[in-house]
């Protein structure tokens, strides 16, 4: 009797479960739909920039599928759960790829740009500013610089660059001259960006400093604006070289920030990671700090800790 017990109670394990079977096999196919079609998805409520912002980490879902794959016993679910891995890993992954394995050596006319949101009100701007000048590089841009961290700002920056310019919260300054400077509203009443030319040793480089108006959920129209008019501009902007920098408060899977990457590129990052460089406190989710380029090759993007902003700072370098 107790053999007949385990017996049944084996191929009520064995058997298998209809119920979790339709569960994985929609499941993954919504997933697939959201990774493929995301920027489709209307933006209600602000879903579209949720989803669009959280895009990767929807990839632990996959795992999730997989396991109830094998507890709803059919071996042909393997192959629904593979769809969306596949869609995930095809977005994501070749972005992981260490630039090191691409990256060209590092060539006599190079330039290195490091940047940063220095958080208006952590009262750290000026450390951020130390931090970044000790990188050496060639140019440095600042976002949300405020009244009270000016000074400081510029008594840390102006000894080690002869030329600087500003406009509102955002600075540029750099060791070459910086030419045709002036101010980009990008469609808003105020100026939040500036564009510059440098007059470096391999010729000119258009270098566009932006700091993107705050996304919210409900709240994100001034953010599309100046993403969709700073597009815009570097679309009619004939210089063969250019980089855009800056704090775009946009993920790289965000459909409004893909407007950009239809016109620069932007860089692998050194370390095989998604490069994520906010919140630095406890732990970044998504990257809002970019670096973009054309007519150049990235030798070197990594991100890096200054002051005690709440988002990373970004040093990269370009062969020109």
């Amino acid at each position: 009797m107790a053999l007949l017990r385990k017996q049944h109670h084996a191929a009520q394990q064995s058997r298998p479960r209809p119920h979790l079977g339709i569960l994985v096999a929609s499941g993954s196919l919504a997933l697939a739909f959201v990774l493929a079609f995301h920027s489709r998805l209307p933006d209600i409520a602000g879903l579209g920039l949720i989803v669009d912002s959280g895009l990767i980490w929807f990839g632990i879902l996959i795992p999730v599928l997989g396991l109830l794959a094998i507890l709803a016993r059919r071996k042909r679910l393997a192959i629904a759960v593979m769809v969306p891995a596949l869609i995930w890993s095809f977005m994501f992954l070749p972005g992981m790829v260490p630039l090191a394995w691409s990256a060209p050596a590092t060539s006599a006319t190079s330039l290195t740009v490091a940047s940063q949101n220095v958080q208006a009100g952590s009262g750290t701007a000026a450390d951020s500013a130390r931090v970044l000048a000790a990188t050496a590089s060639e140019v440095v841009a600042l976002q949300e610089i405020d009244g009270a961290s000016r000074s400081a700002v510029d008594a840390e920056l102006n000894p080690h660059y002869e030329f600087s310019y500003r406009i509102g919260t955002v600075g540029l300054w750099s060791n070459y001259p910086i030419l045709n400077a002036r101010p980009e509203s990008l469609g808003l009443g105020w100026n939040r960006a500036l564009s510059a030319d440098l007059q470096t040793p391999a010729g000119l480089v258009r270098i566009y400093v932006v700091h993107a108006a705050s996304a919210r959920p409900f709240q994100h129209s001034d953010r599309d604006t100046m993403l969709a008019n700073l597009a815009q501009t570097i679309s009619e902007d004939p210089s063969g070289k250019v980089i855009a920098v800056g704090d775009f408060n946009a993920a790289s899977t965000d459909r409004h920030f893909s407007l950009l990457t239809q016109h620069l590129n932007e860089p692998l990052q050194d370390n095989p990671l998604a490069g994520f460089s906010w919140p630095v406190s406890p732990l970044p989710v998504t990257r809002l700090d970019h670096i973009l380029q054309r007519g150049m090759s990235a030798t070197s993007n990594s991100l890096m800790r200054a002051g005690d902003s709440d988002h990373l700072a970004i040093r990269a370098s370009f062969n020109l």
